[in-house]
């Protein structure tokens, strides 16, 4: 269980007062028109026929559309902050389709616990500023949210996903099949827990 009694966290994204909140629990659309400019998808949500991938099969013929992230829409470009001080644990470029794109995964220390952060759907450019084990602070800017091109084809946003168990690379599955929820909720924490309630 995630413990963040009286430990302060930084935003990741310089968010306005006004959100769009994302529903893709009847699927999604990559041309809809979008309400606000910034949203937010949700943690937990069963997303059917929205990862196409086939790094989203899984065994026995289950599917992964459970998100165990959550999804801050935004304009490419837009600054993505350190939620915590920590220190560059993995990154890299998640380059299949569907995929992540460039990611970077952090790992942070509070209250006699040890937690990682992945950021997805980067810029390119992000991943050339760091190398793993940089020290950062809470604030430090650690990369920029990608265009669609770079960052697996998706709509530009971040995809930020907390774990309690280190990833061995700079992925982290941030869909879960049905018969792997129950336990990916005790590994993969609500990210709301630090990011606040965004919903």
């Amino acid at each position: 269980m995630l413990r963040t009694a009286s430990v302060l966290f930084h935003p990741v994204i310089q968010l306005p007062d006004e959100l769009e909140v994302y529903d893709f629990s009847e699927g999604y659309d990559p041309n809809r028109t979008l309400a606000l400019p910034y949203g937010v998808g949700k943690y937990d949500e069963l997303r059917p026929g929205m990862y196409k991938g086939a790094q989203f099969e899984g065994i026995r013929g289950t599917h992964r559309n459970i998100h165990m992230g959550i999804d801050i829409g935004c304009p490419a470009g837009e600054s993505v902050f350190a939620f915590y001080a920590g220190t560059i644990h993995k990154l890299g470029d998640n380059a299949r389709p569907y995929d992540y794109g460039p990611t970077i995964v952090t790992r942070h220390e509070w209250l006699g616990q040890v937690v990682f952060a992945l950021h997805g759907h980067l810029s390119r450019p992000s991943l050339s500023r760091w190398s793993e084990g940089d020290a950062f602070y809470a604030g430090e800017r650690l990369a920029r949210v990608g265009e669609t091109h770079e960052n697996g084809g998706w709509n530009p946003h971040l995809h930020f996903q907390l774990s309690l168990v280190e990833p061995e690379t700079y992925d982290l599955p941030g869909a879960v099949s049905a018969d792997q929820r129950a336990h990916a909720r005790t590994i993969y924490p609500d990210p709301r827990q630090v990011l606040g309630p965004l919903y």
